[in-house]
């Protein structure tokens, strides 16, 4: 059901549903094969060429020029994605896509290529080949053969962003679509380009919206297959929409009251036929998994991250902080219950007998506790170094270090990653937010405390396996290398104290000094050179207050307090003055 039709006709609110509420009949409208032209060029006929390069359909060649000329490669490609990607991602209907792609091929070139290319379908080929690309690069491979893959694999990227801004003007939309952003918006995460993946999902959602995925289709009295299908896609929009919403801070594009939304049922219908889909009784989910069975739980935690996301919005401006921490407490109640609501081989003490049976269970389950973790660290942060005589914030401290070294273990957990395992791992939402990051924070403000030496032991191995990653991207290294500046400072506050002494400091040296130096974007800054941390480097700067860093009242450092992970100028003042005051509070 990967390309069924859009319910009351093109789109979810136009002439056809108008037509189909007054119980009349509706003309079809143009699909759009004319668009590109102007009103008078279509009534008095276009004098260019079918294929002229100034014509609406020049987008359209340029596209199929993306593809590779020999069959044989996308099929190799494909066959990587849908073997080593797509039950875990649960991204096609392999026959329906199937049967597409082999009309695509057997399609016959001529003036009635528009009617012959489902555009539509053709962005999800890309982004399935962006992915293919990165599976088909051999490990361990050379600098040159890694730079090509990556090359490539961004070359299908922007091939299916192109097709997908392009295809409703000329097609309408449809479920393909819809995929084709949950794909593309999954790809961006893995690259860690999450302000652009916060784009992609928003269009992703007015693309479903058009066809009426925001009403449960059981209001529409839809096929059971086409409504779990639909609320399959609507699930993971909905998840992707509220969580990178709340990683930058911005605006989500799904307003709970404009939607009738209902749960998944456990019933895997991709296998059935629709009669058979439609007396199907849903499974239990505490025994028996299946690739829905993820969403379900998913889901459910998405409405409590959405509660997050507006408590942190209104928490910034209430003037009651009391009311604001209960609500902080409450929610950490509902996250404790979704937690113990879970099926045990997804618990957060996992049973791991059905693993060998269900390989898509390790990293539904990864998806699940990374997504977890992600909330309540968010949840808590604003509240980690509030003032209290009688330390009423502590359960926010205690529960951001909890969260944090939990996923910080299932990030060192990773050792010598294939392909498929490594873009598996980095689509999760430990993706949208560093929890190394948050306890090395916590070690500055706090370097002495009875945790800090654990911390930064599994802080220092963090850097080291970082540093070590040739996949690592600007994004990554911009990451670590302010990891490695809260290593110095709380190194550096504690042989002051006389506590350390000399400790190995891994750095990402010489890689994040050729990228970070030729990207000085990437900085916030226009500086030169980059110099590897070092603590004799940290000793010759002065800790403390400098002109243009931000104030040294941690009750103002809140949620919003968190800006671009390679804003380095910005997370260096937050760092040096938490070291700072953390200095101040000692004496």
């Amino acid at each position: 059901m990967r390309d069924a039709p859009s319910y009351h006709g093109n789109s979810y609110f136009g002439h056809h549903s108008a037509a189909a509420f007054i119980g009349d009949t509706s003309p079809d409208l143009s699909s759009g094969i004319h668009i590109g032209y102007s009103h008078r060029t279509h009534l008095g006929g276009s004098t260019q060429p079918f294929r002229s390069e100034r014509g609406p359909y020049a987008q359209l060649w340029e596209l199929l020029g993306s593809l590779p000329r020999r069959k044989a490669v996308v099929d190799k490609l494909l066959r990587l994605f849908l073997l080593q990607l797509n039950d875990t991602f649960d991204a096609i209907h392999e026959k329906t896509f199937m049967r597409h792609y082999e009309e695509f091929w057997d399609r016959k070139a001529g003036c009635n290529d528009l009617a012959n290319l489902n555009l539509r379908w053709l962005s999800v080929l890309f982004i399935i080949l962006a992915f293919g690309e990165l599976l088909d690069c051999p490990q361990p491979c050379s600098v040159e053969a890694q730079r090509d893959c990556e090359d490539s694999s961004l070359h299908f990227y922007w091939s299916a962003r192109k097709s997908l801004v392009i295809a409703p003007s000329f097609y309408g939309e449809s479920p393909d679509l819809t995929r084709a952003g949950i794909l593309i918006t999954r790809y961006l995460i893995y690259t860690k380009r999450i302000s652009e993946s916060w784009l992609t999902g928003s269009f992703a959602v007015r693309m479903a919206q058009a066809q009426g995925m925001h009403v449960d289709g059981e209001h529409l009295r839809l096929p059971k297959k086409v409504i779990e299908t639909r609320r399959r896609l609507w699930s993971q929009l909905y998840f992707l929409d509220i969580s990178i919403a709340l990683a930058l801070g911005r605006p989500n594009s799904i307003n709970e009251k404009h939607c009738v939304s209902r749960e998944l049922d456990n019933t895997w219908v991709d296998d059935l036929s629709n009669e058979e889909a439609a007396v199907a009784r849903p499974i239990d989910p505490q025994t028996c998994p299946t690739p829905t069975t993820p969403l379900i739980f998913q889901h459910r935690l998405a409405r409590i991250i959405a509660q997050i996301y507006d408590m942190q919005f209104v928490a910034s401006a209430t003037s009651d902080p009391s009311a604001a921490y209960d609500a902080v407490l409450r929610l950490e109640d509902d996250l404790h219950r979704w937690a113990g609501s879970l099926p045990s081989y997804f618990s957060l003490v996992p049973n791991h007998c059905l693993d060998q049976q269900y390989a898509y269970l390790r990293w539904h389950r990864q998806y699940l506790h990374s997504a977890f973790h992600f909330a309540r660290i968010t949840l808590h942060r604003a509240f980690l170094f509030r003032p209290s005589i009688t330390n009423r914030f502590q359960p926010s401290r205690d529960a951001c270090i909890s969260s944090a070294c939990a996923d910080l273990k299932i990030k060192l957990s990773l050792h010598s990653p294939t392909m498929a395992d490594r873009v598996k791992a980095h689509v999760g939402a430990h993706q949208l937010s560093n929890s190394a990051l948050i306890l090395g924070i916590i070690t500055v403000q706090s370097p002495h405390g009875p945790q800090t030496d654990a911390i930064l032991s599994d802080l220092q191995s963090y850097c080291y396996q970082q540093s070590n990653d040739s996949w690592l991207n600007e994004y990554g290294l911009a990451e670590t290398r302010v990891v490695e500046l809260c290593i110095v400072r709380a190194m550096q506050a504690r042989q002051t104290a006389g506590l350390s002494q000399d400790v190995f400091l891994p750095s990402v040296s010489s890689r994040s000094a050729v990228l970070l130096r030729s990207d000085p974007a990437s900085t916030g800054t226009a500086t030169s050179t980059y110099e590897p941390f070092s603590l004799s480097h940290a000793a010759d700067k002065q800790i403390g207050h400098r002109p243009g860093q931000i104030s040294t009242d941690v009750q103002s450092w809140s949620f919003n307090d968190f800006p671009e992970l390679t804003d380095f100028t910005y997370r260096e003042g937050l760092i040096d003055n938490l070291s700072g005051l953390a200095s101040s509070h000692d004496s």
